[in-house]
């Protein structure tokens, strides 16, 4: 049975390593919910997933992940204001 591998599962693929990888850095103690590139790289790499997932739709899937973008994207405009905040 032949495996079709497209474009838009290596960006799903991509997003998932993403997130995971920040998750990781998070739990040793090399990155921080306030830096501001933790909320970036989950936000980015729930976007790949979204876009994968546009291709090969699954309602779970794309809430989490709609949820999970939508939380970053908060999560990253308090940190930016947080940085800012602290630099004043």
């Amino acid at each position: 049975m032949p495996v079709d591998y497209q474009w838009h599962d290596m960006l799903g693929n991509v997003g998932v390593i993403m997130i995971i990888a920040a998750y990781f850095l998070l739990q040793i103690g090399r990155m921080s919910v306030r830096d501001p590139r933790y909320s970036a790289v989950n936000g980015i790499g729930a976007a790949l997933v979204l876009v994968s997932l546009y291709f090969e739709f699954n309602l779970s899937a794309a809430l989490v992940e709609g949820f999970w973008l939508i939380i970053s994207l908060l999560g990253l405009v308090l940190s930016i204001r947080g940085a800012r905040a602290n630099n004043t």
